[in-house]
């Protein structure tokens, strides 16, 4: 059954569950970075958030499927949300390596660059917390947009450096290939907020 409703508050509601998911997950990602070593509880927590994002997407794609009168295109809304849970898929996907790989403590640098996807996952939030109020609050979306550019790219050089500094003082090369395959994996997170700074600027210039 469609609903006819102009207004459909409840996406928003649900991409805000959806950031919610996302911002909590990588400030746990980032208290695990600080430890010696990741448990099989540390994996099993981050794998109920990627249950809990991934459960909230598909409420937002059902919705989606059964509304009439949506209050962004639906292209767009389908793309925020698989984006969005993307992030969290990677973030669980990191902790799920760390644990299986028996890593030891990060480095300072790696410890860095997930910090980096902590912030960017905060503006996330607040991006999102805007849109219901989209033509009111377009410059405060456009802001969060153009520093998760600025994170991702610090991000990126920071990743660089890391490898190289992995190349240079590592010596085992199993431990190369373990972090290098983490550090891909954290640096593919922050490129999915990108990805997210990317659809938000779209989606307000469609509504300016």
């Amino acid at each position: 059954m469609f609903s006819l409703s102009p207004k459909e508050d409840k996406f928003y509601q649900l991409f805000g569950q959806s950031t919610e998911i996302i911002t909590k997950s990588l400030k746990r990602l980032q208290g695990i970075m600080q430890q010696d070593f990741v448990s099989a509880e540390d994996a099993a927590q981050m794998q109920r958030f990627e249950h809990e994002a991934d459960n909230v997407t598909t409420q937002i794609l059902e919705r989606l499927n059964s509304t009439f009168i949506t209050p962004l295109d639906r292209e767009d809304i389908y793309k925020l949300a698989q984006v969005l849970d993307d992030i969290v898929d990677y973030a669980e996907g990191t902790v799920e390596r760390m644990h299986l790989y028996r890593t030891g403590k990060p480095s300072l640098g790696t410890q860095e660059l997930v910090h980096l996807v902590g912030l960017a996952a905060e503006q996330i939030q607040t991006a999102f917390s805007c849109l219901g109020n989209i033509h009111y609050k377009k410059t405060k979306i456009q802001a969060a947009a153009e520093e998760i550019y600025h994170l991702e790219c610090a991000g990126d050089k920071l990743y660089r450096q890391e490898v190289a500094r992995l190349f240079e003082h590592e010596k085992d090369p199993i431990e190369i290939i373990k972090w290098k395959e983490i550090l891909e994996h954290i640096e593919a997170t922050l490129d999915h907020c990108e990805s997210i700074a990317d659809l938000l600027k779209s989606v307000v210039l469609k509504y300016d």
